[in-house]
């Protein structure tokens, strides 16, 4: 997606630009010669997610954009309108909002403490609507005028509610601003817009949150910086209350080569929470896709793989790895053609480690069900856990940062290095 300068002069406000996606599509805009609020809470660098609002001005200006960083909580009104009316003192008004600042915990109901739960609700779904409602007089005198949210369609389907209720309310808020203030905003010409990504985005947050396991079925922030671009570009007046995907967005705009996004070219993609069935599932498959292949199993050539599984566990298992996870996996096996179930239990909190062709506690901290075909693809590295939930061929409950850190240790697993 080429830049063409539109965006020269304009001030964009953009929650959560010191890193990640925010920063990425600070970065797309500044090349156009925009004018950047980089409003976000770092101000000294966190020892393991890189990137303040300092250095991520200093980035912006280079890239020839002019930058305001300000310190911001997005939770707090009065730091809030502080940042709003800086911005409005320097470069004259407000054009565009993305609200990208976010917070997540991938837990369930018993495991989220309520101070967790207050914090995801009071920047998704609170930032985003104070954020908004504070720029709104600006926007309203603004050129062509925009409110994105870097949110997801408002998929009601259980599978996205029932492993991490609270991170969902919080980020359907963000969305269901955009179903209704795009409505009210109408006759301001002020467009509301979603944008939310098809796969997972490696950011410095999603490297610490999967233990670097999930980077080669990812894709590049840019992806999503070329997509905010697009519709950003868009008439105000006339491209509103639109719940986007960023690949739809960049093919509508004649982009047809999306190796250039990839951070490992021809990795099959992982993708991302909150993607609608079927639609896209057969992107999410090494080969004809996801769901239109059925590889058929003798319970002979299952049984084998599942006791290879278990002879490279017995080697590569050891302390150090252990040290490194801290948590007890379950793996229930429901034989679709039987209805019998099997416990396996990869202990990774105790000794040396072990997997184990039993249950071994009535409390494990992650519970993963598939049908046996499943279980050696999962630890061969031929099916990702992320892919395997979207694509519903597994099931997760419990500690979802311990199932995200599963897949770093696959990866691990399967290289031998573990």
């Amino acid at each position: 997606m080429f830049n063409t300068g539109k965006f020269v002069g304009k001030t964009v406000l953009i929650t959560g630009a010191s890193r990640g996606i925010g920063k990425e599509i600070a970065l797309k805009l500044a090349k156009d010669g925009a004018n950047i609020v980089v409003a976000a809470k770092t101000a000294t660098a966190h020892p393991k997610l890189p990137g303040t609002i300092y250095s991520a001005a200093e980035e912006i200006e280079k890239a020839g954009g002019k930058a305001l960083p300000c310190i911001v909580d997005v939770r707090d009104e009065v730091s809030v309108k502080a940042s709003v009316e800086e911005a409005v003192k320097k470069f004259g008004g407000i054009d565009i909002l993305i609200n990208n600042a976010s917070a997540i915990s991938l837990t369930d109901t018993e495991s989220t403490e309520m101070k967790r739960y207050d914090l995801m609700h009071s920047i998704n779904t609170r930032g985003t609507y104070l954020m908004t409602k504070t720029c709104l007089p600006y926007l309203k005198s603004g050129k062509n005028p925009h409110v994105l949210n870097i949110s997801p369609p408002l998929l009601m389907e259980p599978r996205w509610f029932a492993n991490h209720v609270a991170y969902t309310m919080a980020k359907y808020g963000m969305s269901m601003c955009v179903l209704g203030q795009h409505e009210e905003f109408r006759p301001h010409g002020i467009a509301v817009n979603a944008l939310w990504p098809l796969t997972a985005i490696w950011t410095a947050a999603m490297e610490m949150l999967s233990d670097k396991g999930g980077e080669a079925g990812s894709r590049k922030p840019a992806i999503m910086a070329d997509a905010a671009y697009a519709v950003l570009s868009k008439n105000s007046r006339d491209f509103t209350g639109n719940f986007l995907i960023d690949e739809d967005v960049l093919k509508a705009e004649g982009v047809t080569d999306f190796e250039r996004y990839a951070c490992v070219p021809d990795a099959p993609l992982m993708p991302d929470f909150f993607i609608p069935s079927g639609t896209y599932d057969h992107k999410f498959a090494p080969g004809a896709g996801i769901g239109k292949k059925k590889v058929a199993h003798e319970a002979g050539v299952i049984e084998e793989e599942i006791k290879q599984v278990f002879a490279s566990a017995k080697r590569l298992l050891n302390e150090d790895i252990v040290k490194k996870a801290g948590f007890v996996y379950e793996f229930i096996l429901k034989d679709p053609v039987t209805k019998t179930e099997r416990f396996i239990t990869l202990d990774l909190k105790n000794g040396g480690g072990s997997l184990v062709d039993k249950k071994t506690t009535d409390k494990p901290d992650v519970k993963f069900t598939l049908s046996p075909e499943h279980f050696a693809p999962l630890f061969a590295g031929k099916l990702r856990p992320t892919t395997a939930l979207m694509t519903k061929k597994l099931k997760i409950s419990g500690d979802m940062p311990g199932a995200m850190k599963l897949e770093g240790i696959l990866r691990k697993f399967t290289e031998g290095k573990l």
